[in-house]
Order: structure tokens, then sequence, then C-alpha cells
């Protein structure tokens, strides 16, 4: 039995023709809407270069002003806090400046310029800093999203030998030297992690940035000092109560200070 296919008639084609052309204006309409909906991605580029003009005419309190106001709207970078930090510099606030300087370098590990005048910022207001114990130290030439990724990968791929030896019918010594070596890249990385993320530049790292700020035994103005701090001075937050925090200091020192005058590198 022959069966021919019918052939459109030139309404139906017409027709179809139409309703695609209609489903393109609509998909393009939508994304016009949205993108016209969406922030200006050129805003705050502007903003940016504003205050960098601002800094460039010699007006640091203004620059500081618009630098600060792109950081409240979370347009981080590690330049826009390396400059921030120049800023405060020329304005000798020299607590201020080291804590948008390592700001810049926790974004930007690598940033050589932040790395600079962060070290001249510590020279010109004597700063103290804390002391890295050993692993830290040797640990320091990775970031911490660095160890992150290297473990991730390095434990799924462990995963994907293991699985590959638990089927194989004969298992090769190579095989089991890269299990090994997944399991052991882990182990470090994970360990990497934890040593960076409480040691003293983790995620308690802080900045003295207040004058005259003096370590006490005590949460009281009248208790005895135990170190002064110079603005830009490192410390690590342990434990925070009411108006107060309770941190470990340079010289292996732990003390209260006001929480007013320190703030965090991490936002």
């Amino acid at each position: 039995m022959y069966c021919s296919r019918q052939r459109p008639d030139d309404a139906d084609v017409r027709f179809r023709r139409s309703a695609s052309r209609f489903a393109e204006r609509s998909v393009y309409s939508i994304i016009l809407c949205v993108l016209m909906a969406s922030p200006s991605f050129a805003q705050p580029d502007a903003d940016f270069e504003k205050a960098n003009q601002e800094y460039a005419q010699g007006h640091f309190k203004e620059a500081i002003s618009s630098y600060e106001d792109l950081v409240r709207a979370g347009q981080w970078s590690a330049n826009l806090f390396y400059d921030l930090g120049n800023a405060y510099f020329r304005t000798g606030d020299f607590g201020h400046a080291i804590l948008n300087y390592e700001r810049a370098i926790a974004l930007e590990r690598h940033h050589p310029e932040a790395t600079a005048n962060l070290q001249i910022a510590r020279d010109e207001g004597r700063a103290l800093e804390l002391q890295q114990n050993s692993p830290e130290r040797y640990l320091r030439f990775a970031s911490v999203n660095q160890y992150c990724i290297a473990g991730a990968t390095a434990f799924w791929l462990a995963i994907f030998v293991l699985v590959t030896l638990i089927f194989a019918r004969r298992r090769s010594a190579t095989m089991v030297a890269m299990l090994v070596f997944c399991l052991l890249t882990s182990a470090i990385s994970t360990f990497a992690v934890y040593t960076l993320e409480h040691g003293s530049g983790g995620y308690a790292h802080a900045i003295v940035t207040g004058k005259d700020v003096q370590a006490r035994l005590a949460t009281a103005d009248t208790a005895n000092s135990i170190l002064a701090l110079p603005p830009g001075s490192e410390v690590k937050v342990l434990s925070t109560r009411g108006d107060w925090i309770y941190a470990a200091l340079p010289n292996n020192l732990r003390g209260w200070i006001p929480a007013k005058d320190a703030e965090q590198v991490r936002l």
C-alpha cells in the first residue's frame, strides 16, 4: 500500500514562519528587558574613575569617601583596596592604610604594589606584627582557595582511582601509587587550609585602627596595660565581650582591647 506525504499549503507555511519570528522577537525582548533592568556595569567603573581623579588631584579625604562607597556597595577588588590604602596613607592614617593593603593582598595573594606599600606603612607607623608559626610560614606560598581547589581535586581523583582499582581485574602498582599520592595531597591541603584559617592571617586576623590603643588585662579602661599598640598593629580576635575583644597580641601576649579600635581584615 502506497502512502504519500501531504504537502503543507502556503497558509500553513506562512503561519509557521510567523510563529518562529514571533518566538525570536519574544526572546530578544526578554533579553533586552533583563539587560535594561539590571544595574549598569559601567557605573562602578565610573565611580572608581571619579575616586581616582579625586586622589590624583590631591583630594584624599574625598577620594577615601568615594572608595568607601564602592566598598559598602560590595564592589570589592584588590586594586580598590590598594588605592584606598594609598589614600589613607596620604592622610597619615597608617592603621586604615595597613588594613586596606591587607585586604588587597587577601583578595590577590601576589600583589607586589600592595605588599611593598604594606611594608612601608608598617615601618612608618611602627606597627607591631604577629609572629607566625613554622607551618604557617612555609604554607604561605599559596592561598586558602588554591589549597581548597587542590584538595578537592585530589580527593575526587582518589575516589575515581579507588573505584577503578576495585573493579579492575589486575591492580597495577601505578594506580596504587596514584591513589596514595592523591590521598596524601588531599590531607596536606586540608591541613594547610586549617592552619592558615586558624593562624595569624586567618579569618580572625584584625588590624588596630584606633590611636593610643592599650591592650589591658580586663575589660575596663582602668585595668593594667599589657602592651601599647600603634595603629596598624596586628591582632587575632579570640572572643568578644560587649564592647571589648580578647585578642592574641604581638610578642606572644594576650589582652583586651576596645572593639571600636580594631577591624578584621575579612569583610
